[in-house]
């Protein structure tokens, strides 16, 4: 009778961990699947490996010779750790050679009536815009400049994301724009897409040019590569010329990255290329806990065999990335002297752009005093070149 009872509660015991088993097995890959943004074959291997390991301990539950099964036990656990801690591995080896040249500039370091700021500080003494004062947005590598701007014309009240002084980048600085939520956007020309979608809500972009930059090619510091001819670069970026001793380098695959749709630097590799068919860019899959696995433009990586493209004092005075060199074009250089005289083959103008039909007579007098001396010398002291 006793004996009876005795397995009785074994029995109870048993189903009840089973039950356990199961139970954590399920939540376990329920919120694994949620939390965890590991891409493509991890996926499966870390949700089989929290459903699986859990249920493992059926045996052990239920088989009267465990001792066999033990070390069985033991090893898949080991195994699939082993596998998180080389993945963990090759993910932080991948961060590390990751540049992030998509805008990432802390603007906590260039806003405007803070003494600690890196802008240039000029207070005009020809305006100072007390009401109507016209809503500013810009691109990320002209922040420090139109931060600038704000500092000398605007009431030192004046803060960032207070309606007034904004950054939403290219791509949302041109949708506001567009919809007249702005007045001013300082940045690269837009896309065609971008002056399409605002045409089609009635809005008509004006331009006015304030100061110009280089368009840069850059690649790894250890590539013997110093300088690339303009054919050469639209070939890399159409896809007819895919390795780096096709150039006189390496003989090493090129990774030509690119920039999201609607960027000024992806806008602008369009218009250096021209008529020339750009090829398809790198790209990596992501999880998306709202869209599943999606891909998504990769972000440059700083291999030998990389090349990627943006402005020169976005990637020189506010990237500052030691491990990549700027790369001569024509064999010119992209400094500030070859840019003035015109020599760089690549320069691109930047605009204060407003929209056709704006009532804010502050917002031409603001235009005008951008090109005004004391508006041209925040830009040339920032790092860029003048009209």
């Amino acid at each position: 009778m006793k004996e009876t009872k005795t397995q009785h509660n074994k029995l109870v015991w048993q189903v009840i961990l089973t039950i356990l088993a199961i139970v954590v097995s399920g939540y376990c890959a329920f919120f694994i699947l949620l939390l965890l943004s590991l891409s493509g074959v991890w996926d499966v291997i870390t949700v089989l490996g929290a459903v699986l390991l859990p249920s493992l301990l059926l045996p052990l539950i239920w088989v009267k010779k465990k001792a066999r099964f033990v070390g069985f036990w033991l090893v898949l656990p080991v195994c699939f750790i082993a596998l998180l801690w080389v993945n963990s591995g090759v993910t932080a080896y991948q961060k590390s050679i990751t540049v992030n040249v998509t805008p990432n500039i802390n603007v906590r370091e260039y806003l405007p009536f803070r003494e600690d700021s890196k802008i240039v500080k000029i207070k005009s003494q020809t305006l100072q815009l007390t009401d109507s004062l016209p809503v500013v947005d810009g691109a990320a590598a002209l922040f420090p400049v139109y931060s600038a701007f704000v500092n000398a014309t605007y009431p030192e009240t004046t803060q960032l994301y207070d309606g007034i002084f904004e950054y939403n980048n290219t791509v949302g600085g041109y949708e506001l724009l567009g919809e007249k939520r702005i007045d001013i956007f300082f940045g690269a020309y837009p896309s065609s897409e971008q002056i399409q979608t605002a045409e089609e809500k009635g809005t008509t972009f004006c331009y006015t040019p304030i100061g110009s930059e280089a368009f840069v090619f850059f690649v790894h510091r250890e590539n013997p590569i110093d300088s690339l001819t303009v054919e050469q670069i639209q070939k890399i970026y159409s896809g007819e010329i895919t390795n780096w001793n096709q150039v006189g380098g390496k003989n090493e695959k090129i990774a030509a990255f690119q920039r999201n749709e609607g960027s000024g630097s992806q806008s602008m590799l369009k218009r250096f290329m021209g008529d020339i068919p750009i090829m398809e860019p790198p790209v990596e899959r992501v999880n998306d806990l709202m869209a599943g696995i999606v891909e998504q433009v990769a972000n440059y990586r700083s291999k030998s065999g990389s090349i990627g493209f943006s402005f020169r004092y976005y990637m020189e005075g506010i990237i500052q990335n030691p491990d990549i060199k700027l790369l001569a074009v024509d064999g010119v250089a992209p400094t500030v002297e070859n840019i003035k005289n015109g020599s760089y083959p690549i320069i691109s103008p930047f605009y204060a752009v407003t929209y056709e039909g704006n009532d804010n007579e502050n917002v031409q007098k603001l235009l005008d005093w951008v090109l005004s001396e004391e508006g041209q010398t925040i830009i040339e002291q920032t790092g860029y070149t003048g009209i």
